[in-house]
Protein backbone atom coordinates (compact mmCIF):
# COMPACT_ATOMS: atom_id res chain seq x y z
CA UNK A 1 0.00 0.00 0.00
CA UNK A 2 1.72 3.34 -0.92
CA UNK A 3 0.87 6.32 1.58
CA UNK A 4 -0.29 10.05 -0.25
CA UNK A 5 2.94 11.87 -0.84
CA UNK A 6 1.62 14.43 1.42
CA UNK A 7 1.50 12.25 4.11
CA UNK A 8 5.20 11.44 3.22
CA UNK A 9 6.21 14.65 3.62
CA UNK A 10 4.34 15.84 6.58
CA UNK A 11 6.40 13.55 8.83
CA UNK A 12 10.00 14.57 8.09
CA UNK A 13 8.38 17.92 8.60
CA UNK A 14 6.84 17.38 12.40
CA UNK A 15 10.29 15.61 13.31
CA UNK A 16 11.80 18.90 12.54
CA UNK A 17 9.62 21.10 14.09
CA UNK A 18 9.76 19.02 17.30
CA UNK A 19 14.02 18.92 17.21
CA UNK A 20 13.29 22.84 16.89
CA UNK A 21 11.38 23.28 20.00
CA UNK A 22 13.72 20.78 21.77
CA UNK A 23 16.40 22.65 20.85
CA UNK A 24 15.05 26.02 21.31
CA UNK A 25 12.76 25.32 24.75
CA UNK A 26 14.29 27.61 27.46
CA UNK A 27 13.18 27.23 31.28
CA UNK A 28 10.23 29.19 32.43
CA UNK A 29 11.16 32.91 32.77
CA UNK A 30 11.73 33.72 36.38
CA UNK A 31 11.37 37.31 37.78
CA UNK A 32 13.72 40.12 36.67
CA UNK A 33 14.30 40.72 39.86
CA UNK A 34 15.03 39.97 43.56
CA UNK A 35 14.19 41.39 47.01
CA UNK A 36 16.13 42.95 50.15
CA UNK A 37 15.16 43.70 53.46
CA UNK A 38 14.79 46.98 55.06
CA UNK A 39 17.33 47.58 57.09
CA UNK A 40 17.77 49.37 59.93
CA UNK A 41 21.35 50.75 61.00
CA UNK A 42 23.91 53.69 60.66
CA UNK A 43 24.67 55.60 57.20
CA UNK A 44 27.45 58.12 55.90
CA UNK A 45 27.19 60.55 52.82
CA UNK A 46 31.14 60.81 51.72
CA UNK A 47 32.75 62.99 48.83
CA UNK A 48 35.25 60.94 46.76
CA UNK A 49 38.02 62.62 45.25
CA UNK A 50 41.71 61.74 45.00
CA UNK A 51 44.58 63.76 46.07
CA UNK A 52 48.46 63.29 46.77
CA UNK A 53 50.20 62.71 49.71
CA UNK A 54 52.89 65.24 50.96
CA UNK A 55 55.09 66.57 54.27
CA UNK A 56 53.02 69.19 56.49
CA UNK A 57 56.27 71.84 56.33
CA UNK A 58 58.88 71.11 53.44
CA UNK A 59 61.62 73.27 53.00
CA UNK A 60 63.27 73.64 49.55
CA UNK A 61 67.30 74.19 50.79
CA UNK A 62 69.25 76.35 48.22
CA UNK A 63 72.12 78.10 47.33
CA UNK A 64 72.40 82.14 46.92
CA UNK A 65 75.77 82.00 45.41
CA UNK A 66 77.04 80.64 42.47
CA UNK A 67 80.37 77.68 42.57
CA UNK A 68 81.43 74.37 42.77
CA UNK A 69 79.54 71.84 45.38
CA UNK A 70 83.08 70.77 47.36
CA UNK A 71 81.58 68.07 49.59
CA UNK A 72 78.30 66.80 50.62
CA UNK A 73 77.11 66.11 54.35
CA UNK A 74 73.75 64.70 54.35
CA UNK A 75 72.35 62.35 51.74
CA UNK A 76 68.48 60.86 50.88
CA UNK A 77 66.42 60.23 54.21
CA UNK A 78 69.72 61.53 56.34
CA UNK A 79 68.02 63.36 59.63
CA UNK A 80 69.38 66.83 60.27
CA UNK A 81 69.45 69.20 62.90
CA UNK A 82 68.69 73.04 62.37
CA UNK A 83 72.08 74.94 61.69
CA UNK A 84 73.50 71.50 60.23
CA UNK A 85 76.19 71.82 57.71
CA UNK A 86 74.67 69.49 55.16
CA UNK A 87 76.62 70.97 51.85
CA UNK A 88 79.81 73.19 51.21
CA UNK A 89 80.37 75.26 47.97
CA UNK A 90 83.93 76.05 47.27
CA UNK A 91 84.78 79.50 49.28
CA UNK A 92 88.44 79.80 47.68
CA UNK A 93 86.84 82.36 45.24
CA UNK A 94 84.55 84.02 48.23
CA UNK A 95 87.92 84.29 50.06
CA UNK A 96 89.79 86.43 47.88
CA UNK A 97 86.86 88.38 47.51
CA UNK A 98 86.82 89.21 51.81
CA UNK A 99 90.51 89.84 51.55
CA UNK A 100 90.19 91.87 48.39
CA UNK A 101 87.56 93.88 50.26
CA UNK A 102 89.72 93.86 53.53
CA UNK A 103 92.09 95.74 51.54
CA UNK A 104 89.76 98.57 50.50
CA UNK A 105 88.31 99.08 53.59
CA UNK A 106 92.39 99.84 55.23
CA UNK A 107 92.92 101.98 51.98
CA UNK A 108 89.97 104.16 52.30
CA UNK A 109 90.55 104.40 56.80
CA UNK A 110 93.84 105.43 55.78
CA UNK A 111 92.79 108.02 53.35
CA UNK A 112 90.40 109.33 56.06
CA UNK A 113 93.14 109.32 58.22
CA UNK A 114 94.80 111.43 55.65
CA UNK A 115 91.50 113.80 55.60
CA UNK A 116 91.52 114.49 59.17
CA UNK A 117 94.93 115.79 58.91
CA UNK A 118 94.73 118.09 56.19
CA UNK A 119 91.34 119.40 58.27
CA UNK A 120 93.38 119.75 61.83
CA UNK A 121 95.99 121.67 59.37
CA UNK A 122 93.50 124.11 57.69
CA UNK A 123 92.25 124.99 60.91
CA UNK A 124 95.10 125.85 62.76
CA UNK A 125 95.95 127.83 59.72
CA UNK A 126 92.43 129.51 59.51
CA UNK A 127 93.32 130.57 63.28
CA UNK A 128 96.58 131.69 62.30
CA UNK A 129 95.17 134.49 59.60
CA UNK A 130 92.41 135.09 62.34
CA UNK A 131 95.38 136.29 64.48
CA UNK A 132 97.31 138.14 61.84
CA UNK A 133 94.08 139.97 60.98
CA UNK A 134 93.01 141.00 64.35
CA UNK A 135 96.95 142.76 63.79
CA UNK A 136 96.22 143.72 61.01
CA UNK A 137 98.86 142.06 58.78
CA UNK A 138 96.41 139.72 56.58
CA UNK A 139 94.03 141.37 54.16
CA UNK A 140 90.75 139.87 53.75
CA UNK A 141 90.82 137.65 50.96
CA UNK A 142 93.70 135.53 52.44
CA UNK A 143 91.35 135.31 55.71
CA UNK A 144 88.11 134.17 53.35
CA UNK A 145 90.78 131.78 51.17
CA UNK A 146 91.50 129.77 54.41
CA UNK A 147 88.21 129.57 55.53
CA UNK A 148 87.37 127.84 52.55
CA UNK A 149 90.82 125.73 52.82
CA UNK A 150 89.16 124.52 55.82
CA UNK A 151 85.56 123.84 54.66
CA UNK A 152 87.34 121.83 51.79
CA UNK A 153 89.17 119.96 53.95
CA UNK A 154 85.81 119.07 56.05
CA UNK A 155 84.24 117.89 52.88
CA UNK A 156 86.84 115.95 51.13
CA UNK A 157 86.89 114.34 55.35
CA UNK A 158 83.05 113.50 54.92
CA UNK A 159 83.37 112.25 51.57
CA UNK A 160 86.54 109.61 52.66
CA UNK A 161 84.22 108.66 55.69
CA UNK A 162 81.43 107.68 53.44
CA UNK A 163 84.06 105.58 51.48
CA UNK A 164 84.89 103.62 54.63
CA UNK A 165 81.78 102.96 55.08
CA UNK A 166 80.84 101.64 52.01
CA UNK A 167 84.12 99.69 51.76
CA UNK A 168 83.17 98.13 55.28
CA UNK A 169 79.15 97.48 53.82
CA UNK A 170 81.20 95.74 51.05
CA UNK A 171 83.40 93.55 52.94
CA UNK A 172 80.40 92.42 55.50
CA UNK A 173 78.39 91.85 51.85
CA UNK A 174 82.33 89.86 51.07
CA UNK A 175 81.60 87.76 54.42
CA UNK A 176 78.22 87.38 53.85
CA UNK A 177 78.52 85.34 50.41
CA UNK A 178 81.48 83.22 51.98
CA UNK A 179 78.91 82.04 54.64
CA UNK A 180 76.82 81.28 51.93
CA UNK A 181 79.06 78.81 50.80
CA UNK A 182 78.15 76.37 53.90
CA UNK A 183 74.61 75.65 53.28
CA UNK A 184 73.17 74.84 56.86
CA UNK A 185 69.97 73.06 57.73
CA UNK A 186 67.04 75.52 58.09
CA UNK A 187 64.80 73.09 59.95
CA UNK A 188 65.22 70.10 62.15
CA UNK A 189 63.86 67.19 59.79
CA UNK A 190 64.63 64.53 57.18
CA UNK A 191 66.46 65.26 53.52
CA UNK A 192 63.95 63.53 51.18
CA UNK A 193 65.47 65.01 47.96
CA UNK A 194 69.43 65.42 46.80
CA UNK A 195 69.38 67.33 43.91
CA UNK A 196 73.02 67.66 43.67
CA UNK A 197 76.34 65.78 43.72
CA UNK A 198 79.93 66.65 44.76
CA UNK A 199 81.74 68.21 41.73
CA UNK A 200 78.40 70.05 40.22
CA UNK A 201 78.25 73.43 39.37
CA UNK A 202 75.00 75.00 41.07
CA UNK A 203 74.11 79.08 39.34
CA UNK A 204 71.93 81.17 41.57
CA UNK A 205 71.76 84.34 38.83
CA UNK A 206 68.16 84.50 38.36
CA UNK A 207 67.29 82.28 41.49
CA UNK A 208 68.42 79.88 43.87
CA UNK A 209 69.07 76.52 42.87
CA UNK A 210 67.56 73.69 45.10
CA UNK A 211 69.92 71.55 46.43
CA UNK A 212 67.34 69.53 49.44
CA UNK A 213 63.97 69.03 50.28
CA UNK A 214 63.73 69.02 53.80
CA UNK A 215 60.63 67.52 55.63
CA UNK A 216 59.92 68.93 59.05
CA UNK A 217 58.00 65.52 60.78
CA UNK A 218 56.90 62.87 58.16
CA UNK A 219 54.71 61.33 61.12
CA UNK A 220 52.45 64.15 60.36
CA UNK A 221 51.34 64.61 56.94
CA UNK A 222 48.48 66.09 54.47
CA UNK A 223 46.91 65.39 51.44
CA UNK A 224 45.54 68.18 49.24
CA UNK A 225 42.90 67.16 46.59
CA UNK A 226 40.82 68.79 44.81
CA UNK A 227 36.66 68.93 45.39
CA UNK A 228 34.46 69.70 42.00
CA UNK A 229 32.05 73.15 42.50
CA UNK A 230 29.24 70.75 42.48
CA UNK A 231 29.78 68.75 46.16
CA UNK A 232 31.94 71.88 47.68
CA UNK A 233 29.11 73.40 49.98
CA UNK A 234 28.83 70.12 51.56
CA UNK A 235 33.08 70.11 52.79
CA UNK A 236 34.01 72.04 55.86
CA UNK A 237 36.96 72.54 57.87
CA UNK A 238 36.97 69.31 60.90
CA UNK A 239 34.80 66.86 58.84
CA UNK A 240 35.96 63.50 59.37
CA UNK A 241 38.12 62.02 56.31
CA UNK A 242 39.05 58.07 55.57
CA UNK A 243 41.36 57.17 52.86
CA UNK A 244 42.97 54.38 51.11
CA UNK A 245 46.71 54.18 48.86
CA UNK A 246 47.76 51.62 46.59
CA UNK A 247 50.33 50.60 48.57
CA UNK A 248 48.69 48.91 51.75
CA UNK A 249 44.94 48.57 49.82
CA UNK A 250 43.29 46.29 52.56
CA UNK A 251 44.28 49.22 54.83
CA UNK A 252 42.00 52.17 55.67
CA UNK A 253 43.62 55.64 57.36
CA UNK A 254 42.11 58.82 58.86
CA UNK A 255 42.27 62.37 58.54
CA UNK A 256 40.95 65.45 58.98
CA UNK A 257 39.83 68.01 56.81
CA UNK A 258 42.29 71.47 57.88
CA UNK A 259 41.46 73.70 55.11
CA UNK A 260 38.84 74.59 52.33
CA UNK A 261 41.40 77.34 50.15
CA UNK A 262 38.98 79.77 48.12
CA UNK A 263 41.20 79.65 45.03
CA UNK A 264 39.52 78.02 42.40
CA UNK A 265 41.08 76.09 40.02
CA UNK A 266 39.78 75.29 36.55
CA UNK A 267 40.35 71.84 34.48
CA UNK A 268 38.59 70.88 31.40
CA UNK A 269 36.24 73.27 32.14
CA UNK A 270 35.25 72.24 35.53
CA UNK A 271 35.73 74.40 38.51
CA UNK A 272 37.40 73.00 41.42
CA UNK A 273 39.02 74.16 45.24
CA UNK A 274 41.77 72.75 46.97
CA UNK A 275 41.13 71.10 50.10
CA UNK A 276 44.08 70.14 52.63
CA UNK A 277 43.87 67.19 55.00
CA UNK A 278 45.84 66.72 57.69
CA UNK A 279 46.91 62.96 58.60
CA UNK A 280 48.62 61.18 61.36
CA UNK A 281 51.22 59.41 60.37
CA UNK A 282 52.92 57.86 63.61
CA UNK A 283 54.10 54.56 61.63
CA UNK A 284 55.65 56.04 59.45
CA UNK A 285 53.85 54.19 56.53
CA UNK A 286 52.80 56.56 54.22
CA UNK A 287 55.41 58.27 52.09
CA UNK A 288 55.05 61.73 50.20
CA UNK A 289 54.04 61.41 46.77
CA UNK A 290 51.33 59.03 47.30
CA UNK A 291 48.53 58.94 45.74
CA UNK A 292 45.10 59.01 48.18
CA UNK A 293 41.90 57.67 47.41
CA UNK A 294 39.76 60.07 49.57
CA UNK A 295 36.56 59.76 51.55
CA UNK A 296 35.53 63.43 53.04
CA UNK A 297 32.40 62.50 55.45
CA UNK A 298 29.70 65.43 55.13
CA UNK A 299 26.84 63.64 57.23
CA UNK A 300 26.34 60.50 59.22
CA UNK A 301 22.91 59.55 60.79
CA UNK A 302 22.57 56.63 63.01
CA UNK A 303 18.69 54.20 63.50
CA UNK A 304 17.46 55.20 60.02
CA UNK A 305 15.76 53.03 57.97
CA UNK A 306 18.10 52.07 54.27
CA UNK A 307 18.12 50.20 51.37
CA UNK A 308 20.80 49.59 48.14
CA UNK A 309 20.95 52.33 45.90
CA UNK A 310 20.31 49.40 43.89
CA UNK A 311 16.59 49.83 44.94
CA UNK A 312 16.59 53.18 43.73
CA UNK A 313 17.35 52.37 40.02
CA UNK A 314 15.35 49.73 39.34
CA UNK A 315 12.85 49.99 37.48
CA UNK A 316 10.47 46.86 36.47
CA UNK A 317 8.85 46.12 33.13
CA UNK A 318 6.08 47.58 32.47
CA UNK A 319 4.12 49.54 29.49
CA UNK A 320 5.83 52.40 28.64
CA UNK A 321 2.50 54.14 29.35
CA UNK A 322 2.10 53.00 32.84
CA UNK A 323 5.78 54.12 33.39
CA UNK A 324 4.98 57.62 32.03
CA UNK A 325 1.41 57.67 34.37
CA UNK A 326 3.55 56.56 37.60
CA UNK A 327 5.51 59.24 37.03
CA UNK A 328 3.45 62.05 36.51
CA UNK A 329 1.80 60.86 40.00
CA UNK A 330 5.18 61.20 42.02
CA UNK A 331 5.49 64.13 43.86
CA UNK A 332 8.59 66.55 43.58
CA UNK A 333 11.57 65.36 46.04
CA UNK A 334 9.89 61.69 45.92
CA UNK A 335 11.19 58.11 44.33
CA UNK A 336 9.60 55.16 43.76
CA UNK A 337 11.05 51.81 45.00
CA UNK A 338 8.71 48.55 44.33
CA UNK A 339 7.48 45.96 47.03
CA UNK A 340 5.68 42.48 46.22
CA UNK A 341 2.32 42.32 46.67
CA UNK A 342 -0.13 40.02 45.78
CA UNK A 343 2.69 38.29 43.44
CA UNK A 344 3.04 41.29 41.81
CA UNK A 345 5.10 44.35 42.51
CA UNK A 346 4.15 47.20 43.63
CA UNK A 347 5.13 51.18 43.73
CA UNK A 348 5.71 52.77 47.00
CA UNK A 349 6.48 56.27 47.04
CA UNK A 350 9.48 57.03 49.47
CA UNK A 351 11.52 60.53 50.44
CA UNK A 352 15.37 59.88 50.48
CA UNK A 353 17.52 60.73 53.40
CA UNK A 354 21.14 60.32 52.89
CA UNK A 355 22.89 58.73 50.08
CA UNK A 356 25.69 56.62 51.34
CA UNK A 357 27.95 54.65 48.93
CA UNK A 358 26.16 51.59 48.49
CA UNK A 359 22.99 52.61 50.93
CA UNK A 360 20.74 55.03 50.56
CA UNK A 361 18.27 56.09 53.63
CA UNK A 362 14.48 56.53 52.65
CA UNK A 363 11.53 57.67 54.98
CA UNK A 364 7.92 57.73 54.45
CA UNK A 365 4.67 55.85 56.11
CA UNK A 366 4.13 52.28 54.98
CA UNK A 367 8.09 52.09 55.33
CA UNK A 368 9.15 49.46 57.82
CA UNK A 369 12.10 47.71 58.95
CA UNK A 370 12.02 44.24 57.19
CA UNK A 371 9.91 45.55 54.14
CA UNK A 372 10.76 43.46 51.22
CA UNK A 373 12.10 46.07 48.21
CA UNK A 374 13.17 44.65 44.56
CA UNK A 375 16.26 45.29 43.13
CA UNK A 376 17.55 44.06 40.19
CA UNK A 377 19.13 40.56 39.91
CA UNK A 378 22.45 40.06 40.95
CA UNK A 379 25.13 39.51 37.58
CA UNK A 380 25.93 36.23 39.10
CA UNK A 381 22.50 35.40 39.04
CA UNK A 382 21.87 36.24 36.03
CA UNK A 383 25.00 34.50 34.58
CA UNK A 384 23.89 31.37 35.92
CA UNK A 385 20.53 31.21 34.02
CA UNK A 386 20.98 28.63 31.05
CA UNK A 387 18.91 27.77 28.43
CA UNK A 388 17.51 23.79 28.46
CA UNK A 389 18.20 21.74 25.32
CA UNK A 390 20.94 19.88 23.38
CA UNK A 391 24.51 21.21 23.55
CA UNK A 392 27.46 20.50 22.26
CA UNK A 393 29.96 21.93 24.30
Amino acid sequence: MRLPKTLLWSVPLAAAAAAAYILTREEPQAPAYSTVPVARGEITAAVSTTGTLSPLIEVLVGSQVSGTIKNLSADFNSPVREGEVIAQIDPALFQARVAEAEANLQRARAERDKAQVAVAESRRHLERLNDLKTRMLVSESELDAGAFALQSAEVQLRVTDAQVQQNAAALNYARLNLDYTTIRAPIDGVVISRDVDVGQTVAASLQAPTLFTIARDLRQMQIETDVDEAYIGQVAERQPVSFTVFAYPERSFAGTVAQVRLQPRVEAGVVKYNCIIHVDNADLALKPGMTATVGIEVARRADVLKVPNAALRFVPPLPSDSLKALQRGVAPGATVVWTPKDGVLAPLRVQVGIVGESETEIRGEAVAEGLAIAVPLTLERSANRRPRGFSLF
